[in-house]
């Protein structure tokens, strides 16, 4: 083992100054391309280094291991902090979308439109008009209103596929912009 390696492996400080002397670019660099903000890529970098230098029984091998080594901690490292950003966003857009229905200012609707919209509502059968109701008034995802009707979930999709009074209502909602067209 040359000098650099047995430095770094005894954890020895020398040798976390040379590695990152050596290859603080290159880490960067493959940090960099996982992550489009150069801050959150050093971060990655510094703490690739540090969870490997307090890990020390981890790396056996030569200088061209170490390196490698390196390359992949600070590669799983900025693949980590993506990850953990994506389920934040994701947690955050869930917690927008699922927000009570109290909480959001109601849109402004024609009071013609609606009154069309109920009277289409009313002309559906009771089992297509409750999942509806549930979907678009109650927030619901067509598993939970599945299991609150206690029908099958692909007879309720199948159901509103085919009828073409559904295809009118939900024209009518996303009109109203009470629904995404």
């Amino acid at each position: 083992m040359d000098e650099l390696v047995e430095a770094f492996v005894a954890r020895k400080p020398s040798g976390l100054e040379q590695a990152y002397a050596l290859w603080s670019r290159l880490l960067f660099s493959v940090a960099r391309h996982a992550i489009a903000d150069s801050g959150q890529a050093e971060d990655c970098v510094h703490d690739a280094l540090v969870r490997v230098w307090r890990s020390p029984n981890r790396f056996t091998g030569n200088r061209e291991m170490l390196k490698g080594y390196l390359v992949m901690c600070a590669r799983n490292e900025a693949l980590t902090t993506l990850r953990r950003e994506g389920r934040h966003d994701a947690r955050a857009l869930k917690s927008v979308r699922l927000a009570p229905v109290s909480t959001i200012d109601p849109p402004v609707v024609d009071p013609v439109e609606s009154q069309r919209l109920q009277d289409a509502l009313a002309r559906l059968p009771e089992e297509q008009r409750t999942a509806l109701v549930l979907a678009y008034y109650g927030n619901k995802t067509q598993v939970e209103i599945a299991k609150e009707v206690d029908a099958p979930l692909w007879q309720l999709t199948q159901a509103q596929r085919r009828d073409p009074a559904v295809g009118h209502i939900l024209d009518m909602l996303a009109r109203m912009m009470i629904i995404d067209s």
